[in-house]
């Protein structure tokens, strides 16, 4: 689904209007009855329900008046508050505003007299609010009577639907502009915007309910809309059917280069996860005084050992081998516990320099990278870098708090400089494209946050990249149905006690979950 920032929304409404010729006010009433159909359906039956609407002097405000008009005329007892002033309304938003005082309904100007206690006492009385403060417009931070009714509205308790945005949120970042809505429900108009779809703005936001308006497909069509939020139906169609006549050699060949002392789980669980996403075979090389642990611990994967000189990491004499090992395989995942030190910064310039197949940096890999990032200009095949926050802001010489302040654009520029996919991790996961596409990640929960969970994403990106996937939709896919197996295992087990092999062994479950409709057209249509 695509996701667009308030300008392109502007952009998309202005479109509408003087190309299409659907005037301002029919998308305002149209946006209104949506509005409405979400407040029955929360509520049920309105008549008699006691309705508080709190409008802003824009647009935004112009839906919350025509959406109060609908709701006295079905019989709920409305009470309008403008936090503004009745003559700062102008163009549709005034029409509206005359309409509903002409309908009879109670409307109170804050602008003329806050009392605090008169509304205070309606919001905690009311059966449903509607805020429509502010749209996604605002550009600074809330301040005077407007915050002081956020802070009313989040006191009350009561449900609160939030037209297009909650107030107070930026549609650019999903950042809080001082204050802002706690709303139970967002009906928001057109197409999602950015700040709806990532934290903090998605936990203000509650359920968010696309409403279609009357804009017309061609409108969304003709921009270069380039940021997503992934769904089922995205992932569905990137993973294909097994053929029945198919053997493992048809699935790819994985190479995971991984292991240290006292870190070899995290090449077990990627190893794992490669195969648990449809990988033929799965190979590790690994040092070779560790390699009898991977030997005892893997059953289904393939043990190359490699020279460590006994020190319990691969060893800089190591690389040439790699190399060798590297010829014939599919996609190579190098980083899950590998340690840091100056062999595994050289093994990994080497196999930067030389990979001709997909390549998937992750962990201990960028830590190697971070010490000369412009070793990415020497890239022969696509790439996928997967930082958590920490790692990110160490490839890309910020501190964490300017990565997770804009995780979207600190996630672009790094792919669209360096020329690599790349994966910020961490709640609402983006996803980078060198082109400029964003993919941001709805699936995951808390439990999640555990260790060994990147490793079995990375073995997950390598199996789908091994099937012959396009790298940037198994990069796509491998983080849904990473997210998507970590709500199954939630779901059954609640979030405290995750690890990461719930994750993986969840995997097979979560696939089959998302291409149901895959499967039904599997060896010619044929259905279970």
């Amino acid at each position: 689904m695509k996701v667009v920032t308030p300008a392109q929304m502007r952009e998309i409404d202005a479109m509408t209007i003087s190309k299409i010729g659907i005037p301002g006010i029919v998308l305002m009433e149209n946006a209104a009855f949506r509005v409405v159909d979400e407040s029955i359906g929360m509520l049920g039956a309105v008549s008699g329900k006691k309705a508080v609407v709190c409008a802003g002097k824009g647009n935004n405000g112009g839906d919350a008046f025509a959406a109060a008009r609908h709701l006295y005329n079905k019989g709920a007892r409305v009470k309008a508050y403008i936090v503004a002033g009745i003559k700062d309304i102008t163009g549709d938003a005034a029409v509206n505003l005359n309409a509903l005082l002409m309908s009879g309904a109670e409307i109170r100007e804050l602008e003329t007299g806050f009392s605090a206690d008169a509304l205070r006492n309606d919001l905690k009385s009311a059966d449903i609010i509607l805020d429509g403060i502010f749209g996604t417009g605002l550009k600074g931070k809330v301040e005077g009577p407007a915050a002081e009714v956020i802070a009313l509205i989040n006191e009350s308790g009561r449900p609160v639907i939030s037209i297009d945005i909650p107030s107070g949120l930026s549609g650019e970042t999903g950042k809080i502009l001082g204050c802002c809505v706690k709303a139970r429900k967002t009906v928001t108009f057109g197409l999602p915007k950015i700040g709806l779809a990532v934290y903090p703005g998605c936990e203000y936001a509650g359920e968010v309910v696309v409403a279609d308006i009357g804009i017309p497909r061609k409108v969304t069509e003709a921009l270069d809309i380039r940021t997503n939020i992934i769904d089922a139906d995205m992932v569905a169609k990137i993973i294909p059917s097994r053929r029945r006549e198919s053997n493992k050699g048809d699935y790819g060949k994985v190479l995971i280069i991984t292991g240290s002392t006292g870190m070899t789980g995290a090449g077990c669980l990627a190893a794992c996860a490669a195969l648990r996403s449809g990988a033929g075979l799965v190979y590790l090389g690994v040092p070779s005084s560790l390699s009898f642990i991977y030997e005892i611990a893997l059953r289904e994967s393939i043990t190359i050992p490699l020279e460590d000189e006994g020190k319990g990491f691969l060893s800089a004499k190591s690389a040439k081998s790699i190399l060798e090992r590297m010829e014939g395989k599919t996609v190579v995942a190098a980083g899950p516990g590998l340690s840091v030190n100056d062999d595994i910064a050289e093994i990994m310039e080497s196999i930067i320099k030389n990979a001709k197949m997909p390549l998937i940096l992750d962990a201990d890999a960028l830590n190697a990278v971070s010490r000369d990032v412009s070793v990415l200009g020497h890239l022969k095949a696509d790439a996928v870098v997967t930082p958590h926050p920490g790692e990110m802001a160490r490839l890309a010489g910020m501190t964490v708090k300017e990565v997770q302040d804009d995780r979207i654009g600190a996630a672009k520029e790094f792919a669209c400089k360096w020329n690599v996919i790349t994966v910020l991790k961490g709640a609402r996961t983006v996803i980078a494209v060198p082109d400029g596409t964003v993919y941001i990640n709805p699936t995951g929960n808390a439990g999640m946050a555990t260790a060994g969970a990147g490793d079995v994403l990375t073995g997950m990106i390598a199996g789908f990249a091994a099937q012959g996937i396009r790298l940037e939709d198994a990069v796509v896919a491998g983080v849904y149905l990473h997210g998507l197996a970590g709500d199954i295992a939630a779901s059954e087990k609640g979030e405290h006690g995750l690890i990461a092999a719930d994750l993986a062994d969840r995997l097979p479950y979560a696939i089959k979950q998302s291409c149901t409709e895959n499967a039904g057209r599997m060896s010619g249509g044929l259905q279970a």
